[in-house]
C-alpha cells in the first residue's frame, strides 16, 4: 500500500486527485445524528414501555427525568438495590443509552439546609448514574433571587457546581448546568463556566429557553459557550397572545434548526435530547404522538442537507 503522503502526491502528480476526492464526496454519507428523548414527555409510562418505545422509533438513547411522576429516581422501584441489576441488563439488551438523569437539584440556594439538601440529591443522582454506565447528571443553576445580591448568587451557584463537579470526578460522571430559569443569558453563563472551569463541570444548551427570553442569535450564543456543551434540550415554541406555547418540531418560531445545523456543522457530538414537556402541561400532545414525530421530524431535516 502506497503511504499517505506519497498517494496523496501521486495523485497530485498524475492529476487523479480531483477524481479521487470527487469520489470520496460521492460515497460519503452524513452521519445520521444521535437522537434521545427526556422521560418528561411521557410521565405515566413504565419504564419497560419507554425502552420499547425508543427501541421501535429508532432512538438511541433516554434521558430519565422522572419515572410516572416520581422525580426523586433513587426512589424508583426500577433502580432499587434490589433490581439495578435487572435494569442494566434490559437496558444493555435493549441496546439503548442512558444518556442522562435528570435531577432537580438547584445550585442558587444561600440558606444551609437547603443548600445541603440539594447538592445530596446530586450526588445520590451521580452514584446512580455510575451505576448506570450513564455520562452526564443534571441540575439547575437556577434563579437571581431578588433580595440577594446577583454576584453573591452567581459565587454561590459556581461553588455547588464545584462542590458536585469533584464528587462526580470520583465516580467518572459529569455535572451539567441547565440554561434555565433567570440564568439564561450569555454573560452570566459565560461567568459561571468560567468560575468553575472544572473537567467534570459542563452545560445542558436548552437552546428555547435562552432565546425565548433574550432572543440573542444563536450562532453568538453556540460560538461562546460551544466549549462547555456536552447535551442538548431540543424543543420548539411560538407565541400566542404574548404568552409562549410549545409545539411539535418546526411548528414553531425559535430558531431550532439553525442551532441543530450550526452544532451538526460544528462536528458536535452528543445527543439531540427532545424534551416535551408533557408532565408541566398536560394540555400538550400525547407522547405516542409527539415522541414519535420528532423523530421523523429530525430525520427528515437531516435528508435535506
Amino acid at each position: 500500500m502506497i503511504p499517505l503522503f506519497t498517494r496523496r502526491h501521486f495523485l497530485e502528480a498524475t492529476g487523479l486527485a480531483g477524481l479521487a476526492f470527487a469520489s470520496t464526496s460521492f460515497d460519503f454519507k452524513r452521519p445520521t445524528p444521535r437522537l434521545s428523548f427526556s422521560t418528561l414527555g411521557c410521565p405515566d409510562w413504565s419504564f419497560e414501555t419507554i425502552l420499547n418505545f425508543a427501541v421501535e422509533k429508532g432512538y438511541d438513547g433516554v434521558e430519565v427525568r422522572g419515572l410516572q411522576r416520581q422525580l426523586d429516581l433513587t426512589k424508583c422501584r426500577e433502580f432499587s438495590n434490589e433490581n439495578i441489576l435487572t435494569t442494566s441488563k434490559r437496558i444493555t439488551e435493549k441496546k439503548i443509552k442512558i444518556v442522562g438523569l435528570g435531577s432537580s437539584a438547584a445550585m442558587h440556594h444561600t440558606q444551609a439546609a437547603e443548600r445541603k439538601k440539594n447538592l445530596d440529591e446530586v450526588k445520590s443522582f451521580i452514584d446512580l448514574a455510575l451505576q448506570l454506565n450513564c455520562p452526564y447528571v443534571r441540575v439547575f443553576p437556577n434563579n437571581f433571587p431578588k433580595e440577594q445580591e446577583r454576584n453573591k448568587t452567581i459565587d454561590l451557584i459556581a461553588e455547588g457546581l464545584l462542590e458536585a463537579g469533584d464528587y462526580a470526578k470520583r465516580n467518572n460522571v459529569m455535572v451539567l448546568m441547565e440554561t434555565h430559569g433567570d440564568v439564561v443569558h450569555t454573560t452570566d453563563i459565560e461567568r459561571i463556566m468560567k468560575l468553575v472551569a472544572h473537567p467534570n463541570v459542563g452545560l445542558v444548551w436548552d437552546v428555547v429557553n435562552m432565546w425565548s427570553v433574550t432572543k440573542e442569535p444563536v450562532v453568538a450564543v453556540y460560538d461562546k459557550l460551544k466549549k462547555h456543551i456536552r447535551h442538548t434540550h431540543i424543543k420548539d415554541l411560538k407565541f400566542v397572545d404574548g404568552k409562549t406555547q410549545y409545539t411539535l418540531l418546526g411548528k414553531g418560531d425559535a430558531p431550532i434548526f439553525e442551532a441543530i445545523d450550526i452544532m451538526e456543522k460544528d462536528g458536535y457530538p452528543g445527543y439531540y435530547s427532545f424534551e416535551w414537556e408533557k408532565l408541566w402541561h398536560p394540555e400538550m400532545e400525547e407522547p405516542e404522538v409527539a415522541l414519535a414525530d420528532y423523530v421523523n421530524a429530525m430525520k427528515q431535516h437531516f435528508k435535506k442537507k
